[in-house]
Formats: C-alpha cells, sequence, structure tokens
C-alpha cells in the first residue's frame, strides 16, 4: 500500500509498505529500495536533478501519531517528522499488550 509521495523537483518519491514490514522506495515510478522493516528503517537511493546524480536518504520510524518519515538530500532535511523515539515504541508496546489481552479474553 502506498504510504506517501513527494514531490522533489522533477522527481516523483513514493514509499510504500506492506502489513509483514516490506518498505519499497520508488522514484519516478523506478524501484530504488526495498527493505524489511519492524520499527524503521533507513534508505538511501539517488535521484537524477538536471543530469546529476543526488544522494538522498529516507528514513521510516514511529511517532506518536504513527507512521513518522524523514527526507534528506544531499544531508540537508526535506522533510522531518516530529519524533517519540523509545517512548513511542514502549506506547505501540503497551497498547498491543492491551489489545491481545482483551482478543484473549473474548475468545477464552
Amino acid at each position: 500500500m502506498k504510504f506517501t509521495t513527494v514531490h522533489l523537483e522533477n522527481n516523483k518519491i513514493e514509499l510504500f509498505n506492506s502489513i509483514l514490514g516490506k518498505e519499497t522506495i520508488k522514484v519516478n515510478d523506478k524501484i530504488v529500495s526495498k527493505k524489511r522493516s519492524i520499527f524503521g528503517t533507513v534508505h538511501t537511493f539517488k535521484i537524477d536533478e538536471n543530469g546529476t546524480d543526488v544522494a538522498c536518504k529516507l528514513a521510516t520510524g514511529f511517532g506518536f501519531n504513527g507512521v513518522v518519515i524523514d527526507l534528506y538530500k544531499e544531508g540537508k532535511p526535506i522533510i522531518e517528522s516530529p519524533k517519540s523515539g523509545k517512548m513511542g515504541i514502549i506506547i505501540y508496546v503497551f497498547v498491543a499488550v492491551i489489545v491481545v489481552t482483551a482478543l484473549n479474553k473474548i475468545i477464552n
């Protein structure tokens, strides 16, 4: 499923993710990075700007509102999302434990 699209200069950068943790980055409909991730990962790739390869980095992770992304071009931030760090993971684990416990009580 597509998570987001970013238009940067003449490039279309798309982030796809699956429920099984597979992340795919496409630039102008061409796959430039694939990784598996549960809590986030970092993708590095290049985009073409006026015939020059430009290094980009797209990082995924968790924030208080769910999945967040950071996008950097040549080390300069294009998108930076607020992060919750380890606290966000702790909250998600806590919620998961509550949901599993509730489902277990319903089933039994």
